[in-house]
């Protein structure tokens, strides 16, 4: 079964990714802070990590991502940046972290399970 981990510091958002997800066949995971994905990521390696940007805590979103896609251990998971920050210069920063794909918020529940499924 394949691991999506949902990074949110809103709990409706998580809700609303999980149930968008519940039609597949996925172990979903939660966190909603930067600091609980590092450690939930290091123990479980999920496939895919649907991440927000602005999180409390130390760690936001993009730190998350760039500590990731700084270790091999965690490298080659797929990091899609979910978050309410759409302006240009801060998907430039997503790509710049080496998220490896950005979605908006509010984005489409079907759009997202394409992209998931596509990935899977």
């Amino acid at each position: 079964m394949k691991k999506i981990l949902i990074v949110d510091d809103e709990d409706k958002v998580r809700r609303l990714i999980k149930i968008t997800l519940s039609i597949g066949d996925f172990e979903i995971l939660e966190a909603s802070t930067g600091e609980d994905a590092l450690k939930i990521t290091r123990e479980v390696i999920p496939d895919i990590i649907l991440l927000d940007i602005m999180m409390p805590g130390k760690l936001d979103g993009y730190d998350v991502c760039r500590s990731l896609k700084e270790d091999s251990d965690t490298n080659a998971i797929y990091v899609i940046m979910l978050t309410a920050k759409g302006q240009k210069a801060d998907i430039e920063r997503g790509a710049a972290v080496c998220a490896d794909d950005y979605f908006v918020k509010p984005f489409s529940p079907m759009e997202l399970l394409d992209k998931i499924d596509g990935i899977l």
